[in-house]
């Protein structure tokens, strides 16, 4: 029997028809897929949610959509993962009225906390044990021995820095708890980047004053991207590398998507996911499914 390994797909509520899809068609068409593989969470937030960090997403979601967008996936066996990785959160942000009403909606013992302020996460737990709790990747630990040490906290799981993807001395010493490692596999984000604190700070800001605002001034931004341009950053893993973390122990890998394209997205999920000479059918399946999806939508609003 295969190992299982469990991908973390993005965007529970923006690419909310798409993963629906996804998860679907892997239960009904698994000779499609690779063997032991399953969708372990969706990760994101609802819109305007001030104590979401890493990508701002602005609006609003009324209560009876959360509770339906919560229940579809949950009704499937896949959890739903909050990013609450806000870096400017203060006391004064922990009675957010409208976040911890998501926090209520969602207490089911089968969902996720992204963390990574102590003030927030300190708060959280004492409110809300029965979430399981995983450290950020925003926290850019880079130092071997501090990775170690927040491997040794009470964390569900620790998602790696991407930076460290493929670096031999990190993976070896988390080999012994390796399935509670998070690989990062496909971001897109220059390699090294000096500013990518200061970035994730800028989002955070964003999103504590419901700013529209410029994209932050890097000089290392894209303003078109695709899969094909992550598959070229020295960070990538490639999906017939995948194996090899595998039999080293790593079975939870994380898909970017939060601010992409749909596009781009879908094909993160059609390479990984969907065996070779079964990808264009599925993609034909995808796009079918959302072009009726498409048409219903318009049919209720006639």
């Amino acid at each position: 029997m295969a190992t299982t390994v469990y991908w973390h797909l993005p965007g529970f509520c923006y690419f909310r028809s798409l993963n629906h899809i996804l998860i679907d068609l892997m239960r009904k068409n698994p000779e499609c897929f690779h063997e032991g593989y399953r969708i372990g969470s969706v990760y994101g937030t609802f819109p305007g949610a001030i104590w979401n960090g890493g990508r701002t997403v602005l609006g609003f979601t009324p209560k009876n959509d959360m509770e339906k967008i919560l229940g579809s996936y949950n009704a499937k066996g896949v959890p739903v993962r909050f990013t609450w990785t806000n870096s400017l959160l203060t006391k004064e942000h922990l009675q957010d009225t409208y976040c911890n009403l998501i926090m209520r909606l969602s207490d089911n013992g089968m969902n996720q906390v992204l963390v990574n302020t102590d003030v927030l996460e300190q708060y959280l737990r004492q409110r809300y044990p029965g979430y399981q709790y995983i450290s950020s990747t925003t926290k850019r630990l880079l130092d071997p021995e501090l990775l170690q040490e927040e491997m040794e906290k009470d964390y569900f799981m620790v998602v790696l820095d991407y930076d460290l993807n493929h670096n031999e001395e990190v993976l070896s010493a988390l080999a012994p708890c390796a399935d509670r490692v998070e690989i990062l596999v496909d971001e897109i984000c220059f390699p090294g980047c000096p500013r990518r604190v200061e970035h994730y700070r800028d989002e955070s800001q964003k999103q504590l004053e419901y700013e529209i605002a410029a994209p932050f001034p890097c000089q290392n931004r894209q303003n078109i991207r695709s899969f094909e341009d992550c598959k070229k950053r020295p960070a990538f893993i490639s999906k017939d590398e995948i194996k090899a973390y595998v039999e080293r122990g790593f079975v939870n890998f994380k898909l970017v998507g939060r601010g992409l394209p749909q596009q781009m997205v879908e094909d993160s999920y059609i390479y990984y996911l969907v065996k070779e000479e079964k990808q264009e059918y599925i993609r034909d399946c995808i796009h079918k499914r959302l072009q009726e999806l498409a048409q219903a939508r318009k049919n209720i609003r006639k």
